[in-house]
């Protein structure tokens, strides 16, 4: 049974990454993945907006796919359903970002293996929000 790493490992993600591809932003500021992307931004991560139906986030270019990033990320924050994370790991395990993070309500127990297989750490079912909030306060990576 899969389980996250722990309150330390996440700490240490969490202060040494720069970089965050979001892949499922949503222009609508009433989505959760606008929000939080935001506020991510706010506290001092670049965000790179990952979404094949966006030109641009917040005047931000934005990419169809993981592989059409041109530099690396430090975090894969996921805003999809759960039935698409096996897709969005296959995706993940062919770039060289470290850690996979699946925010709340997202759970697929083969794509944390398949993420586990290519050498990522996982993260599933919690926000990255919450977990920055929590472990790290409102203070900038």
């Amino acid at each position: 049974m899969f389980e996250n790493p722990s309150k330390e490992s996440l700490r240490t993600i969490l202060q040494k990454a720069k970089r965050i591809g979001v892949v499922g932003i949503s222009d609508d500021p009433n989505r959760p993945s606008y929000s939080i992307s935001v506020e991510l931004a706010r506290r001092g991560y670049e965000v790179i907006p990952v979404n094949p139906h966006l030109q641009s986030w917040r005047g931000l270019r934005a990419y169809g796919r993981l592989q059409d990033v041109p530099s690396a990320m430090d975090i894969i924050n996921i805003f999809r359903q759960s039935d698409a994370l096996p897709d969005v790991v296959a995706d993940a395990c062919s770039i060289s970002a470290p850690v996979l993070w699946a925010q709340e309500g997202v759970y697929h127990e083969a794509a944390a293996e398949q993420a586990a297989r290519c050498g990522k750490t996982m993260v599933m079912d919690y926000c990255i929000l919450v977990a920055h909030s929590v472990l790290l306060g409102h203070s900038t990576p």
